[in-house]
């Protein structure tokens, strides 16, 4: 776990330096700090199963549980994608939702045509609902996570194909 003198230096160095994005990992604990950018959520939640969120600047901690053992990320983008596409990543660690309630139908579909402020999901976080919008025009060719499924920051979540 990361002492709050650790993490108190740790920003002063991300704030004085060009480095956008600072992540570590420590005793089954992950520390993410980030520049202020386009949206920004934060996530504070202790090694131990407890249900306590707290917001603290743009850092987050999080349970190690959804890195894979040999300590690798996950390739952020499809291994074999057409570099012609666009891809929509998530700005924020959270849970993916294709429609606006269970009952509603999906705000887009493979195949359907986007504008820039089309919003094609929605991602919540700390119990708020963020839309995300595609930022680009163009037709939707794939959907790369499942409805309900936690996604990390600037994962993919859809394929475009500009127009």
């Amino acid at each position: 776990m990361f002492n709050l003198d650790e993490i108190k230096e740790l920003i002063e160095l991300v704030d004085k330096t060009s480095v956008h994005e600072l992540e570590l990992e420590n005793e089954g604990s992950r520390l993410c700090i980030r520049k202020p950018g386009k949206s920004e959520v934060v996530h504070v939640q202790p090694v131990a199963e407890s249900a306590v969120v707290q917001s603290v600047g743009a850092m987050s901690i999080s349970p190690a549980a959804g890195i894979p053992a040999s300590g690798e990320q996950a390739p952020a983008q499809p291994a074999e994608q057409d570099p012609n596409l666009h891809t929509i990543v998530s700005p924020m660690v959270g849970t993916f939702y294709r429609a606006s309630s269970p009952d509603a139908n999906p705000y887009v579909n493979i195949g359907d045509r986007v504008g820039e402020k089309t919003v094609v999901c929605i991602i919540e976080a700390m119990k708020l609902m963020n839309e995300l919008e595609a930022e680009v025009k163009g037709q939707i060719t794939d959907v790369l996570v499942e409805n309900g499924q936690l996604v990390e920051y600037g994962q993919p979540l859809f394929l475009v194909k500009p127009e």
